[in-house]
Order: structure tokens, then sequence, then C-alpha cells
């Protein structure tokens, strides 16, 4: 079987939901393009965007904590610089490159979350910085791009007796063709994919985001729990750093060198 690309996926805005790309332009060493270049931080995050530093996702709105920010279906416009975020009762819009777009985002999403009076989510972008959870790892890691094997969800859902969205992994790029769990083996090997080549650098270690239900936005499957269960591990999915770059599309070859 021929191991090749299904789909490309980025997201904007860290904890929220991600974009679908008919192709993307990957460069060495920098990450996937728009990737987590915004995020909801906490008050008193202590995230300082002229001195940006990596943080723990603890100190950002996300999955893992707030399920139900999973409702939320976002777009970004890189030219516009709006972002629409859509409740399942309304949209709304906000010019995030302006102080103004940002502090109303952030309002929305205190009212969206009923968070109280004291506690107002601050809209960060501070570019090249990404709010990747992999960031407070190093730099190199903090521009690393997510590749899981829709395969390995495959025999994951197969073995649970549940079927499990690959979504809920919020990968950059989904392939299929390579054994189950065959990516997992590949650290400090190469992948190609089109014309690109990446290091495979890092499993991909799964925490309580990936137990939300996309739908529902409610928790219906203990993956993390599940997969160490059954496979004596929580990992799902590899990170790789980009060691020569190219444009990838889906249907392009992948090769496990």
């Amino acid at each position: 079987m021929t191991a090749s690309v299904e789909s490309l996926m980025r997201y904007p805005v860290k904890g929220l939901s991600g974009e679908a790309l008919q192709h993307v332009q990957l460069d060495a060493g920098q990450g996937f393009p728009g990737d987590r270049q915004f995020g909801f931080a906490r008050p008193n995050s202590g995230f300082d965007i002229n001195d940006p530093k990596p943080l723990p996702k603890t100190k950002f709105y996300m999955l893992a904590r707030d399920a139900i920010l999973v409702l939320l279906k976002t777009e970004y416009d890189d030219k516009s610089g709006l972002l629409t975020i859509a409740t399942p009762q309304a949209t709304s819009q906000f010019c995030v490159t302006k102080s103004e777009g940002k502090k109303a985002a952030s309002e929305f999403l205190k009212t969206y979350l009923e968070l109280p009076e004291d506690e107002t989510p601050q809209l960060f972008q501070a570019s090249p910085h990404r709010f990747t959870d992999v960031s407070v790892v190093s730099k190199e890691m903090m521009n690393a791009v997510s590749i899981i094997n829709l395969d390995s969800v495959s025999a994951f859902s197969t073995a649970i007796g549940q079927e499990v969205d690959p979504r809920r992994f919020r990968g950059n790029i989904m392939i299929s063709g390579l054994p189950p769990f065959s990516e997992l083996d590949g650290v400090d090997h190469r992948l190609r994919v089109g014309a690109v080549h990446l290091s495979i650098v890092k499993r991909t270690k799964r925490c309580p985001a990936t137990e939300v239900n996309l739908l529902t936005g409610l928790r219906d499957i203990k993956v993390p729990q599940l997969l160490r269960q059954h496979y004596g591990h929580m990992d799902m999915g590899v990170y790789c750093q980009v060691l020569e770059g190219g444009k990838i599309y889906p249907g392009d070859e992948i090769e496990l060198l």
C-alpha cells in the first residue's frame, strides 16, 4: 500500500477549531504556517508580547480544561486579520490585528465560557512565537509539525470498540498507508512527504483534550487512559521538524526513510 497525505489542517487559535488547507508551503526550520499563532491566555498568565516566552498550556484556555470550546467554529483570514467565531446560536467577527479587536474577542470568550467578572481572557499574538503545547520544550519544538497516522487511529478505534474521530488529535498532516503505530518507532528517522523532508523528533503524548466529543462538547472517551491500557503508552502521532522545505498537497506520497 502506498502511504499518502489525506488532509492538511492548521489551528490559528490555540484550543479552537481547525481549518482544512488545499496545500501548504513548509520551510526548513519553520513550523506549520498560521498554526497556533494566537492564544487566549488566562488572567495573570505572565505572557509578555514584547518578550514572548513559552508558557505551560495550563496558562491558556484550551480543551483539556474547557471542553465546550470544541463547539466554537473559527476561521481566520490572514489578509484582513478577521477572526470569525461561530457559536451554535450566532457568528461574530473580530479584527484581531488591532488591540480593540483582541479585546472584543476576549470579552466574547469570557461571555461564552460564563467566566466571573474578575476573570477576563487575553488574546495574544507575538509572531513568530507559536502557542504550541511543546513550545516549552525548545524553540525548535515550538516550530514542530504534527502528524497523525489515520491507520493508527483506526486500529485504536477497533481495539476499544468505539469510533474515534482523528480530528480529536488536532494534527497538521493526516496520513494513511503506514502500518498502525509504525510512526512512533520512527523517532530520529526521516520522513519524506512529497518533496518535503522531515525529521521525526518526538512522539505525541495525549492529554484530556482528546476525550472531548467534537459534536457534543462532552468527555465521552478516555483516550489517554485507553491508549495506556491497550498499548502501554499514551502516544498518538508524532512531531516533526522540517529539514528540506517545499509544498505539500493531499495525495502526496509518503516514505518513512
